[in-house]
This record gives C-alpha cells, sequence and structure tokens, in this order.
C-alpha cells in the first residue's frame, strides 16, 4: 500500500526539484562578478546529480551534490538529493543525517518528510516511521491508511481501527480499509466489534446490500444461524429484488424444513446472471447433496438441473455423475462425466471415473478407444494400460490386450493390488490364445498375491 501511495509523490516530486533548484538558484542573472562563475558551475553540478540519479548512478549523484554543497550550503533541496541517493544506495544512516538537515531548513515540506518516512520504513524501524508519518498526515489522507497499516504491525489495533473508521467517515468506505479491518479483526477474534461495525454501517444506509450479504457470511462463520436467518430476512425485505441473498436463503430454508421456499431459492441463485459460476456450482452441489437423502425430489433437481443446461460447468457436470452414480443411474451418471471431461480434458481422476464406468456398464469399445487416446497424454499411467487390456480381453482380442498388459506393468510400482489384476488379466490374455501354461503362471502369481495381503 505504501508503495501505491507513493507513486504520485514520487512522480511530483520528480518534477517539484528542477523547479526547487530553479527557484533558489537564478541561472538567468548576468554575472557581475565571480558569482556568476560559482553559480554556473553549481547548475552544472546539480543538473549533473539529476542525471547520475536518472540513470540510477547513485555514487556519482552523490559526488556532484557534495560539489554542490562545497558551492553553496544552505539550500535544503541539495540534503534532500543526497538523503534521496543515499537511501538508494541503502546508506540510511547518510539518508537520514541529509533529510534531517533538509527538514531543519524547511521544517513543513512534505517531500522531504515523505523520503525521511522512506528511509524509516525500510529500515523497518517502526516507532520512527510512525512519529514521521504523523507530521505528514496533515497533507493528504492517505498517510492516515500508511499509519493505520503501521499501527497494525506495532499491534495497536484500537488506534488502527480509529483511523480507519476517520477515513471512512471522510471518504466513504474502501476494499482496502475494509481488507485491513477485517485482517484486524481476525487476529484480534474480536468478531463482536467485526459485526458491530456492519451493523452500524447498516443502520445509516440500509440499501448497501453489501453490508448485508456480510452480516449474514459473518454470523454463519460464528455459528449463530438465527441471527444470520434473521439478517438474510431483513436483507430481502429491504430489496426484495436481490438475487444474492437466496445464496444464503435456500440453506436455511432447507434447515427449516422449507423445501419448497428453498426450491425457489436456488432457481432464482442458479439462473441470474449476477451471480458467478462458482456460487452456483456450490448452490447446485448443496441441493444435489440434499435430494441424495430425499430422493423424493429428484424430478425438482431434473427441472433445476434443465435451468442451467446451457452454463454448467465441469464441477457441476461431476458433481451430477456422483449423485446418478449412487442413485444408480450409471448412464445419466456416465453421461455427465463424460460431459464433465469434454470441459476439462486433463482432469485424470475424472478420466478414471469415465472408464471405470464404461467398463462397469460393459462399454468395452469405448474403454479401448478411449483409453488408448489418453495412452498418448499419459503414457506412463499403468491404469490405463490395465482398463485397456480388460477391455480387449472381453472383445476377445487377447494379442493386444498381452501387448497393452505387459507394457504397463513396467510402469507399476509398489501397489500389490493393482500387480494381482494385471497377472489376472493376463491370465486371461494367454489362455485365449491357448497358452495355457504361461496363463496358468500368470494366474499363480495373482493368487500369490492376493494371499499376501
Amino acid at each position: 500500500m505504501k508503495l501505491n501511495n507513493k507513486i504520485t509523490r514520487i512522480l511530483m516530486v520528480l518534477l517539484l526539484v528542477p523547479m526547487l533548484a530553479m527557484a533558489q538558484v537564478d541561472f538567468n542573472k548576468r554575472p557581475d562578478d565571480d558569482l556568476g562563475n560559482v553559480e554556473d558551475e553549481f547548475q552544472e553540478y546539480f543538473f549533473e546529480a539529476l542525471k547520475q540519479k536518472g540513470i540510477e548512478n547513485y555514487d556519482r549523484a552523490v559526488e556532484a551534490l557534495h560539489k554542490c554543497l562545497n558551492l553553496d550550503s544552505k539550500k535544503p533541496v541539495i540534503y534532500f538529493e543526497l538523503g534521496k541517493n543515499y537511501n538508494k544506495l541503502k546508506n540510511f544512516g547518510a539518508a537520514e543525517d541529509n533529510l534531517k538537515k533538509a527538514i531543519s531548513m524547511q521544517p513543513d515540506n512534505e517531500w522531504f518528510l515523505d523520503e525521511l518516512y522512506d528511509v524509516y520504513f525500510q529500515q523497518d524501524d517502526i516507532n520512527n516511521a510512525i512519529k514521521t508519518i504523523k507530521q505528514l498526515v496533515k497533507y493528504h489522507p492517505d498517510y492516515k491508511e500508511d499509519l493505520a497499516a503501521l499501527y497494525v504491525r506495532e499491534k495497536r489495533y484500537k488506534q488502527a481501527l480509529e483511523l480507519l473508521d476517520e477515513l471512512d467517515e471522510e471518504l466513504g468506505v474502501s476494499e482496502a480499509r475494509d481488507a485491513m479491518r477485517n485482517d484486524i479483526y481476525s487476529i484480534t477474534g474480536n468478531a463482536d466489534d467485526r459485526i458491530e461495525n456492519l451493523e452500524q454501517r447498516i443502520a445509516a444506509n440500509p440499501n448497501n446490500e453489501e453490508n448485508h450479504l456480510k452480516l449474514i457470511y459473518r454470523y454463519s462463520q460464528t455459528g449463530d444461524k438465527k441471527k444470520a436467518y434473521k439478517a438474510a430476512q431483513n436483507l430481502l425485505k429491504v430489496k426484495p429484488e436481490s438475487k444474492f441473498v437466496h445464496l444464503a436463503l435456500y440453506k436455511f430454508y432447507l434447515q427449516d424444513g422449507k423445501v419448497e421456499d428453498a426450491i425457489n431459492s436456488v432457481k432464482i441463485a442458479l439462473t441470474s446472471p449476477e451471480i458467478n459460476a462458482d456460487a452456483k456450482a456450490k448452490v447446485l452441489k448443496d441441493f444435489v447433496g440434499f435430494v441424495s437423502k430425499n430422493p423424493e425430489y429428484e424430478g425438482d433437481l431434473v427441472d433445476i438441473t434443465s435451468l442451467v443446461d446451457e452454463n454448467k460447468d465441469a464441477r457441476t457436470h461431476s458433481d451430477l455423475g456422483q449423485y446418478y452414480l449412487k442413485a444408480g443411474d450409471k448412464a445419466k451418471a456416465l453421461s455427465n462425466f463424460r460431459k464433465a471431461l469434454n470441459q476439462n480434458p486433463n482432469d485424470f481422476k475424472l478420466l478414471k471415473d469415465v472408464l471405470l464406468l464404461q467398463l462397469d456398464i460393459e462399454d468395452y469399445k469405448a474403454v479401448v478407444k478411449d483409453s488408448e487416446d489418453a495412452l498418448e497424454l499419459y503414457p506412463a499411467q499403468p491404469i490405463l494400460y490395465l482398463v485397456n487390456g480388460v477391455a480387449n480381453n472381453k472383445r476377445g482380442n487377447h494379442q493386444k490386450a498381452i501387448e497393452s498388459l505387459e507394457t504397463g506393468i513396467d510402469f507399476l510400482i509398489d501397489d500389490p493390488q493393482m500387480e494381482a489384476d494385471f497377472y489376472s488379466q493376463m491370465s486371461v490374455a494367454y489362455k485365449g490364445i491357448n497358452n495355457i501354461s504361461k496363463s496358468e503362471t500368470f494366474a499363480k502369481k495373482a493368487q500369490d498375491l492376493k494371499a499376501q495381503q
């Protein structure tokens, strides 16, 4: 935050410094004696210092500024420039000395104080940084925010909150200050203060939907579901057209057994363009979980999912797949898993779910094709060789099964269960080509491994 606040000030300083120098040295004055030569020499060294600083040759800038001092030691801008260059060189002691000298000559110069503040800030000298920034507060409200951040670092949370309250009153609320305020509440564990602040904001501005939503969330976070429910109902009274309130209401309705109200809230949430896909996915997942325990509402689930057919993401399809799998509808489960996989083809777990479910419903042709496609992406995954071998065995392609299984087992590491499955399928494959000796050898290996488990 400090760096952001300083960017504008630094740009202004870059414009201001030449003006300060020009204001104190009349470079247009015609020399009538040796003073003219001194001024010309001063001008030459001063602008050399600015040039060297501009190309980050801070040592050379310091040399040029010391030559300026030898010619005229009464100009505060020279000490200011020395302080800035020493600050860049991380020579904080020299930076502090020169900036203090500049400030003693011009006590109310904001830029001198700001640079000194930066010197202390870089050294993590918080006490001196606080003393300096207190002098700067009168110039810009932004400094109050910096001061609040320093108070947080010093664990002076009450003073930080007081400053944030002042800034909110002067400038209105901001995300940055709210984030700092929430950090303080999280550190102190003072949920009551956080809630009180939100209640005060709502009292002052009842139409601010965001504050209502934050209050609902905070009550829920503290486990006070009754107050969270009441806060949600209050928001609905104030803003009957609110869509976001239904992200909370559907849960409370389900808990209260008001299923029709919950379904209505779910439908509003899932069809609202204002609500993002992640939030919608969570709503649908919760409702899927409810229906899995209350299957009599499956018709409502079908209606709800049809509302968001075009907008369902991979996670939503995956959740629906799991629901239908538990419900025993393998066809619908597979359909949703495949849709999820189409949207997220790099999800290996999802890929395995699709292949294993295809094996389960005996769609061996699809397993062969999909596992071969998958092996192009994941050539070192033994499970893909295994399911390919199983599917080829089932289709009577025993030689292809042997090739796949013998390749895949080489990638297997420390998985006795899968190793036994490989041997079992190899036994089937060799039996299929009438190599009974090898078939029996692999069958025995499989039995031995299973006996050890």
